[in-house]
């Protein structure tokens, strides 16, 4: 079937890992991957720190105490090796209203709060809910923050203090470089780029992304070219992080502040946290883990409120640019966090060095690579409506919000099933043993079909004794039941016998009019229908 294509692209995507899954011995060898990989992500963690730090308008070593706690937290007790999480974008366009109105301290707070809720998420087990994001949601987050991506990296080859806002996550209203400038940095983020594709062809001893940027630093220190560095940003030079109690008052008026922005942002941060877990998963062969990553995350997002931080979440870009390094374990992301401690307390006139446009080089091929270029080539073979939510999400992501965007595409992803499902209801009609007209009902039963299936009966024409089999359908809902016991009532009034065969025990129990007219069968089915509402459906039942 044609509906087969996307389950069909996802095997193959499967197959293509499948010998991965297993977890790499921890050899000398593996051990020297998972360091240099995790000093490849903490080396593309400072310049995107310092920028998400300016976006939520905090100081640079807010967004970096962030990067820093949160990543070695969630390394440690996470629900996915490989996975690299800091202070995000997505977090960050939040916190800027809270900070502009209310101040620093409050935003501390309010990570607090966010964290408590994580962890409420965690221990609730509201992680397992992340399964019900349709794989058409996937590719289109996934391409959606590819393109998110990619247009942050070109803000770079920008003036600084040109861009004055506007627009969404890919809004770009700056004043590009001076074209010498331009030309120098657009052809070492080129050498950059061919470093990395070229250097798993020559050798894997180090890390392509690293090798670039090492290649291209070097360049630029030895020849003394004048391009733009991440001590252009800011410094990052910083001492280690203090406890602090947000100073803020606790009373109900503090909390009617901070709630809303911590529900927004522990919402945000769990969903892109999940949706970075499932896409890691999908490369390293290894699955579940939601409900320990949902109480990590909360756990990181504590401490780093009490320590100065932004709080944080995963980070796609950081944790593909580590899994593709190599990084197996959770060596790489603990290393990548005390790197970047080290490079604040200790190497920050180092890191200030390197020019950004070996980062944007490696960050470039964090996006090639991340893009699901597959979701291009099914996008005839598969039904219009999964191509659509694919086109929708990507969109939305890109120029509104990564929650919101799973949202609207899980939610119309919902509907089109709703939809479809509801028209596959239909009745064959024959003739009973006995006389009797047989309505052989196939197709589901539930709130999107019971228009369509009141409108398959001819009540006023019917013989005087009907039935209906239900053997090749199912009865799904509330809506189903009482759609049920209007059509035995109206059979009522209009004096003709009705029978209903093949319900499940359920129905037998929760149907109060029609219970009456049920006939009892060996062969009946045995779903449950409705488990958690069976009290409230048999008083409701009961009123008729």
């Amino acid at each position: 079937m044609i509906r087969n294509s996307l389950a069909a692209f996802a095997e193959r995507l499967s197959a293509s890992v499948r010998n991965r899954g297993e977890l790499p011995d921890l050899t000398v060898g593996q051990i020297r991957i998972e360091v240099l990989a995790g000093l490849t992500v903490a080396l593309a963690l400072v310049p995107e720190a310092v920028a998400f730090a300016f976006v939520a308008g905090v100081e640079p070593l807010v967004g970096l105490y962030a990067a820093f706690i949160v990543g070695l937290v969630t390394a440690l007790f996470g629900g996915r090796r490989g996975m690299i999480s800091g202070a995000t974008g997505a977090l960050a366009v939040v916190m800027v209203h809270l900070v502009a109105e209310h101040g620093v301290e409050y935003l501390f707070a309010t990570v607090v709060l966010m964290g408590i809720l994580q962890v409420g998420a965690g221990i609730f087990r509201l992680g397992k809910f992340i399964r019900m994001v349709p794989h058409p949601v996937m590719l289109g987050f996934v391409n959606g923050l590819a393109i998110v991506i990619g247009l942050a990296q070109l803000k770079l080859f920008q003036v600084p203090g040109s861009d004055h806002g506007g627009g969404g996550h890919g809004a770009l209203g700056g004043e590009w470089l001076p074209m010498p400038e331009l030309t120098l940095m657009l052809g070492l983020t080129g050498l950059t780029m061919l470093v990395i594709w070229g250097t798993p062809k020559i050798t894997k001893l180090i890390p392509a992304p690293l090798m670039g940027i090492l290649i291209t630093a070097g360049i630029v220190i030895a020849f003394g070219l004048d391009v733009p560095t991440v001590g252009d940003l800011a410094s990052i030079r910083g001492e280690l992080p203090a406890f602090h109690i947000p100073t803020v008052p606790l009373n109900l008026e503090t909390l009617e502040i901070i709630f809303p922005y911590a529900v927004i942002l522990a919402a945000i941060g769990l969903i892109e946290s999940l949706l970075t877990l499932n896409l890691v998963g999908e490369i390293t062969g290894r699955k579940g883990g939601a409900s320990r990553e949902c109480v990590a995350q909360g756990a990181a997002n504590i401490i780093t409120g009490f320590f100065g931080g932004m709080g944080g979440c995963a980070m796609i870009g950081q944790s593909m640019i580590n899994v593709k390094s190599g990084g197996r374990l959770r060596i790489a992301g603990v290393a990548a966090a005390l790197f970047l401690l080290v490079f604040i307390l200790f190497a920050s006139s180092l890191i200030e060095r390197i020019p950004l446009a070996a980062l944007v080089g490696v960050m470039f091929m964090v996006v090639i690579g991340t893009f699901a270029w597959q979701s291009l080539r099914i996008m005839r073979r598969i039904p219009r409506s999964d191509a659509f939510v694919i086109i929708l999400v990507t969109g939305v992501t890109v120029y509104a919000d990564l929650a919101i965007a799973v949202v609207v595409g899980v939610i119309v992803s919902a509907l089109v099933y709703a939809w479809n499902a509801a028209s596959r209801i239909h009745a064959r009609v024959a003739d009973g043993d006995k006389g009797e007209m047989v309505y052989k009902l196939e197709g589901p039963l539930f709130f999107g079909s019971t228009t369509s299936f009141m409108e398959l009966f001819r009540i006023n024409d019917d013989p005087e004794h009907v039935v209906i089999d239900f053997a090749d359908s199912r009865v799904v809902d509330q809506s189903a039941l009482q759609a049920i016991e209007d059509l035995a009532a109206k059979y009522d009034a209009a004096g003709k016998r009705l029978e209903l065969r093949h319900l499940s025990r359920d129905c037998h129990r929760l149907l109060s009019k029609a219970g009456q007219l049920m006939v009892d069968s060996d062969d009946d089915p045995d779903y449950a229908l409705a488990v958690d509402y069976r009290v409230k459906l048999g008083r409701m039942g009961g009123a008729h």
